[in-house]
């Protein structure tokens, strides 16, 4: 049985064995001076049966604060990994885009054979911004 399991159990174990005493003696055929002895008896050692629960149980929710710490930890660093590779991505995608967007401008602005800027050329002709055409000075 596992820790969890086997605190649990002598915990349910020492509560059963508690009712199940208190049950007896007041079911029991006895007389009544027999049945109070009885019961100073029980109550006389409830007291040291709630320690050994009171022990018990706190042992089980140390070991699972124990666990839920551990399970948190590793938790919180998938977390943080999970994190750093979403910002790393989102990184790269904005380059990519930004990339791509620069691609696109130069695409569009090199396709239109007047882009409306003309060039003054040493010679006093003109030219477009893509240099593909050379007007005489006028």
């Amino acid at each position: 049985m596992s820790n969890n399991q086997s605190g649990s159990f002598i915990g349910g174990l020492l509560f059963g064995a508690a009712i199940g005493t208190i049950t007896g003696l007041l079911i029991a055929p006895r007389t009544g001076r027999e049945t109070r002895q009885l019961l100073r008896k029980s109550a006389d050692a409830l007291p040291e049966m709630a320690e050994d629960l009171s022990t018990t149980v706190q042992l089980q929710a140390d070991r699972l604060s124990e666990s839920a710490l551990k399970s948190w930890d590793g938790t919180l660093a998938r977390l943080k990994e999970a994190i750093a590779a979403g910002l790393e991505a989102t990184q790269q995608e904005n380059h990519l885009q930004e990339r791509m967007e620069l691609r696109d401008n130069f695409d569009s602005y090199s396709a239109s054979p007047n882009s409306g800027s003309l060039s003054k050329l040493p010679n006093n002709s003109y030219t477009d911004a893509t240099g593909s055409a050379e007007l005489p000075h006028t």
